[in-house]
């Protein structure tokens, strides 16, 4: 099909170009090895992108949370362009059934040419329906990789809500932190904003940052450069402080945070 597409572009250049034969004969040697490396792709990131710019949250149920929504976006995608290519099918085939009655040559003409577009376009559709599986194939891996991480088989509506507290308040400390390295070592307006409705004391959460920042200046004072690893252990220290405060916060406002009468899989709903 990519063939006869090529040489109808062959003849309409030559026409009038005829040095463009050259090129169209160089093309039509390697275009075969080139459409097999091109079919690597066909999707919108790297593995890598993925996991590492894409799903950028900081906890594990956060994680997964993402990836159930890429999951969810990408299934979808599949499903409504697997419709999509049965329906163009259907009109394919019934433009096919038109072409072996019809007896005009200008209709005959232009339905071969939309037979054609529409092979061309099946083609297209299945090269990035093939990316799509592989990411959700991805995707689903990830899914089981990160609850063997936190050593579970599944997870329920209550374990994300219990782990949402640790969450933001790494996040929000994340942001604080990065911010504060391009502000002379304070936290932005925005990030105080989030800090207080978080119930957390910005004065306090600030001093953890610069206390922070300093201790890195020391090190890499000493020779010594701080890692990664270190500053993720630093969130986690935060989280341990801090994630208590929202809670208090919300019940001085009547809130509750976590009412498991209103989740699924709760031993309340089971027993019932």
């Amino acid at each position: 099909m990519n063939d006869l597409a090529l040489q109808n572009i062959s003849t309409a250049l030559t026409t009038n170009k005829p040095e463009y034969g050259i090129m169209l004969q160089n093309i039509d040697a390697k275009l075969p090895a080139v459409l097999k490396g091109a079919s690597n792709f066909y999707k919108g990131h790297s593995q890598f992108m993925n996991v590492t710019l894409d799903v950028t949250t900081l906890t594990p149920l956060r994680s997964i949370y993402q990836s159930l929504a890429e999951i969810e976006q990408t299934k979808n995608a599949l499903q409504e362009n697997h419709i999509k290519m049965m329906k163009a099918d259907v009109e394919r085939r019934r433009k096919e059934a038109q072409l072996a009655e019809t007896t005009d040559p200008f209709d005959r003409e232009l339905l071969e040419l939309e037979i054609l577009e529409a092979k061309s376009s099946a083609v297209n559709t299945q090269n990035y329906m093939a990316g799509a599986v592989r990411k959700l194939n991805f995707f689903i891996n990830q899914y089981d990789n990160i609850l063997a991480k936190i050593g579970k088989t599944e997870i329920t509506e209550e374990d994300y809500e219990l782990e949402e507290k640790r969450y933001h308040v790494m996040t929000c400390m994340k942001q604080g932190l990065n911010a504060a390295r391009a502000r002379g070592g304070v936290i932005d307006e925005g990030n105080m904003i989030y800090l207080f409705d978080l119930g957390i004391n910005a004065a306090q959460a600030q001093a953890e940052v610069f206390a922070y920042l300093t201790m890195e200046n020391d090190m890499i004072s000493s020779g010594v450069p701080p890692t990664h690893e270190m500053t993720v252990q630093w969130l986690e220290a935060c989280a341990d402080k801090f994630q208590d405060c929202a809670e208090k916060f919300a019940a001085n406002r009547g809130f509750q945070v976590l009412d498991r009468q209103s989740l699924t899989n709760t031993p309340q709903l089971e027993s019932k």
